[in-house]
């Protein structure tokens, strides 16, 4: 513009005419290009789609943009860039050359995250040019995706674990051949029972008809209970402690929904996932259960909570089945109810992450916590900690000591090989007994 009206002055000094017809087309040319911007700005779609939209961590997922220009006009240069949070990469962007009407372009990303939690990703933003280059629009889109990084879960192999016989594979079957097929307490008739189901002499006794219930076999139970507490843990980042326990609860809880167990999560704050709406706080059969469950440890952070009682007061309405938990630092008083615990459970293994193994050292060579220099020194805090496995050992718990570089699929069989022992030591100690009553 600014050279088209220099361009008519000189023409109107210098009394050219065809100059002045130039400098007119440069002035009037950016508004017409203005005018065509103004014009489709609202005429281009964007969308997105995530492959998967739940990813776990340290591996990838690939976005998936599309644009598509639905107006009856062609589009200039088109540079697409989408927000992306810092953890997930740089910020991509894309240039797209003239996209014709009802065309569309597609064009992809990936991402990685080391770090476990919900990230959004969007809105969408384009920066739209004239076909002469002369202007610009930047439009955002009003839509956002959401990805979901969930702890890395990893398999685990098949072991006997205390407590699972319970309501689990043949003896469901054994105990349903003799209890017999039906329940011996009727219930009223609904439409839709089989009238072959009736029980005729409970139906003379209430004088309506009522049926025989289905024996309904009872499915093994399992709560994976993990520590939150802020101070039970030291150091940050995916190869932290409370990032290992994270991890290790997400695999368990995958693997016992695998065998066919009603598993739920309990923190120490006494929430659990199923909530209370559910069976006893138990996930039901349902197929997304393993979903829930991802999604509830991808965005579960530090608690500010010193005890472990309210896990504990969760745990007292009902008998539990297996209790797998995953714990921190613990003190004498926090032993003691784990142990407790370990009253409501037919079987229970702990994993004890001992911080002096998950921290750095002082230029001393002294363990300490990551930026804390006032620490107790290491053989202190791991006297208390021998005490507190002690204890819950005395208990019945079966307890895994976890060190800094352990996998959980080699802690598992070793609880396995635990439990065994512990069973063949108290099986020698009672025949010991009766032969000593003799």
């Amino acid at each position: 513009m600014a050279a088209g009206v220099a361009a008519a002055i000189c023409a109107y000094v210098l009394g050219q005419p065809d100059l002045l017809r130039v400098g007119l087309l440069l002035a009037i040319l950016p508004l017409v290009c203005v005018a065509v911007l103004y014009r489709t700005r609202y005429r281009v779609a964007g969308s997105r789609r995530l492959s998967p939209s739940r990813v776990p961590a340290m591996s990838e997922a690939r976005v998936h943009l599309r644009v598509d220009n639905v107006s009856r006009i062609p589009t200039g240069l088109l540079m697409l860039q989408d927000r992306v949070p810092y953890v997930l990469g740089p910020r991509p962007r894309f240039v797209l050359d003239r996209v014709e009407p009802g065309g569309h372009r597609e064009v992809s990303y990936r991402v990685r995250s080391d770090l476990r939690g919900r990230y959004p990703l969007g809105p969408l933003q384009l920066r739209l040019t004239d076909p002469f280059g002369m202007c610009e629009l930047t439009r955002s889109f009003s839509t956002f995706d959401t990805l979901t990084v969930v702890p890395k879960v990893e398999p685990l192999p098949p072991v006997r674990l205390a407590g699972e016989a319970n309501g689990y594979g043949e003896s469901r079957t054994r105990a349903l051949a003799f209890a017999g097929e039906d329940d011996v307490i009727p219930r009223g008739y609904r439409h839709g029972d089989d009238l072959r189901r009736v029980h005729w002499r409970s139906t003379a006794k209430y004088g309506e008809l009522m049926v025989r219930r289905e024996e309904q076999p009872h499915r093994a139970r399992c709560t994976v209970l993990l520590d939150t507490r802020a101070w039970a843990y030291f150091g940050s980042g995916p190869d932290s402690a409370f990032e290992w326990a994270v991890s290790g609860a997400a695999s368990v809880s995958t693997h016992m929904l695998e065998r066919g167990y009603a598993v739920r999560l309990l923190t120490d704050t006494g929430s659990s996932v199923p909530g209370p709406e559910g069976t006893a706080g138990f996930g039901g059969d349902s197929s997304d259960m393993a979903g829930v469950l991802l999604d509830t440890l991808a965005v579960v952070a530090h608690s500010d909570g010193e005890t472990l009682a309210p896990a504990y007061e969760a745990l007292r309405s009902a008998t539990e089945g297996l209790i797998v938990a995953f714990l921190g630092d613990l003190d004498e008083e926090q032993a003691a109810s784990v142990a407790r615990i370990r009253q409501r459970a037919g079987g229970a293994v702990a994993f004890v992450l001992d911080s002096d193994d998950w921290v750095a050292k002082d230029a001393g060579g002294r363990l300490v916590p990551a930026g804390d220099a006032d620490a107790l020194p290491a053989e202190e805090d791991a006297d208390g900690t021998r005490h507190a496995v002690q204890m819950l050992r005395e208990a019945g718990w079966t307890v895994v000591e976890v060190a800094a570089g352990d996998t959980l699929p080699e802690l598992w069989q070793q609880a396995d090989r635990y439990r065994t022992r512990e069973e063949s030591q108290d099986a020698a100690q009672g025949r010991h007994d009766a032969g000593a009553t003799t």
